[in-house]
């Protein structure tokens, strides 16, 4: 795996719920998907406008969050690397994001020192948590 193109670092990483993908978070404002049992390279997503410090899988897999130094959390299509929507609410990096495990919700933590809960189940795409 080699995800240190553009010479930048991997902040984080995330396996699919499967198993058969790594999705690794990097320094150059890109996502990059790599096949679990040889390597391949599968995509690099783009579309964070700073470094990417954190990316995890939907429990069913279907969906990748990232959350990055420009402060938005961009939700991904994983079978193409669609973008499907960006969360904005956070006023420093997004340096945390994770699933429930029902994945009904996705919480983010961020360094403007707050956590915020976000609802997927909502037919317009995940709203934040009153």
């Amino acid at each position: 795996l080699d995800p240190w193109e553009d010479n930048d670092r991997v902040n984080g990483v995330a396996f699919s719920p499967d198993g058969s993908t790594i999705a690794a978070a990097c320094g150059n404002r890109k996502l990059q998907l790599y096949r679990v049992c040889d390597g391949a390279h599968l995509q690099t997503l783009t579309g964070h406008k700073n470094g990417v410090l954190a990316v995890a899988f939907s429990p069913d897999g279907l969906t990748i969050a990232s959350g990055s130094k420009d402060r938005t959390v961009q939700l991904w299509q994983a079978s193409d690397g669609a973008h499907l929507q960006t969360l904005t609410g956070h006023t420093k990096a997004v340096s945390a994001v994770a699933y429930s495990p029902d994945g009904s919700t996705i919480v983010t933590a961020s360094w403007d020192r707050t956590v915020r809960l976000w609802h997927t189940s909502n037919s317009w795409g995940p709203a934040p948590v009153p």
